[in-house]
């Protein structure tokens, strides 16, 4: 139902894999723009070289980590908006029905996947910090920095978040959903997509293509469970809670954002348990919690069945 949604407005192919995929392009570039103006303001008045921004771990650490964030987040803030602007203008169709099939959006839901994230997050760091590898972290909280990485966070890190659930989980999703009349072409599209999308990250430097698996099936996670619950609440929430706190409580040096977060990982990092415990066991876990809450049933339908178009008589009229 979720996907069918878009069958009721406009969406031929060329919307999703022309226009559409140009605007929000456009979109998150000019939002791009500020973080690149303020690198070549800092490397020039420093008298230094230019090429030294071709190095992404350069770029992201030349600049005072708060202002990178936030200059780095509003990136997503221009994509969100643009991506609202096709989806209202060029496809007709209401932010609603990208959201979910419900008749409005479940707050509960989204809470409870924040929620769930962030407390297991909490946990699991501190039990770690305090009895099983002290060693492996360093306590760096400052408040001030803290106090300023916090309002930063809490107002961007959402809509960074959102704009990914939104392109990839809803736009995506449902474009694909119904150009090729299927379920399981849109969730292993958009899952490979969304972890390619990460690929130039400093982690996957650090530690291997290996990594690879962590975003893939984490993309291939946040698909079953929209495509399970018929929308994106579930989604929205678990990866702002995931992204959100993991700014806050900790950083490491090889990650893509270095943060004033109160922790600071030294550890090497574990490939395996990066790569491969959360997809294979961890995951699973969270996706029996919801089910279990939800009451998911028809599994193989809503993962791999068809996408039916609408009866003509409920079809929603456009012009």
């Amino acid at each position: 139902m979720y996907i069918a949604q878009a069958y009721k407005y406009l969406h031929d192919w060329w919307r999703y894999f022309v226009v559409g995929l140009l605007a929000v392009f456009a979109a998150t570039q000019i939002g791009s723009l500020p973080f690149l103006g303020a690198l070549m303001v800092k490397v020039m008045g420093e008298g230094g070289d230019m090429s030294v921004l071709a190095d992404p771990n350069t770029m992201m650490t030349t600049l005072e980590s708060n202002l990178t964030l936030f200059l780095m987040l509003l990136s997503f803030v221009f994509g969100l908006l643009g991506l609202y602007l096709v989806v209202k203008y060029l496809h007709k169709q209401p932010w609603l029905s990208l959201t979910t099939s419900r008749k409005k959006t479940d707050w509960g839901r989204i809470w409870f996947g924040f929620g769930l994230i962030a407390v297991i997050t909490i946990i699991t760091t501190l039990v770690d910090y305090f009895y099983f590898a002290p060693d492996n972290y360093i306590l760096q909280f400052d408040l001030i920095p803290f106090l300023i990485l916090a309002v930063i966070a809490i107002l961007l890190v959402p809509l960074q978040t959102s704009f990914e659930e939104y392109f990839f989980r809803g736009y995506w999703m449902q474009g694909l959903g119904v150009l090729t009349g299927n379920r399981w072409v849109p969730l292993l599209v958009t899952s490979l997509i969304f972890g390619l999308m990460h690929i130039a990250n400093p982690e996957v430097e650090k530690i291997g293509y290996i990594i690879m698996v962590y975003y893939i099936g984490t993309g291939l996670f946040l698909g079953i469970i929209t495509l399970m619950d018929e929308g994106l609440e579930l989604a929205l929430g678990f990866h702002a809670g995931n992204n959100l706190v993991g700014a806050l409580l900790v950083t490491a040096d090889w990650t893509v954002f270095q943060t004033h977060s109160i922790f600071k990982d030294i550890a090497e990092p574990a490939v395996g348990f990066l790569a491969i415990v959360p997809v294979f066991v961890f995951y699973p876990i969270l996706i029996f919690i919801m089910a279990r809450k939800y009451k998911w049933t028809n599994w193989s339908e809503k993962l791999f069945g068809k996408v039916s178009k609408p009866l003509p008589e409920i079809l929603e009229t456009n012009a």
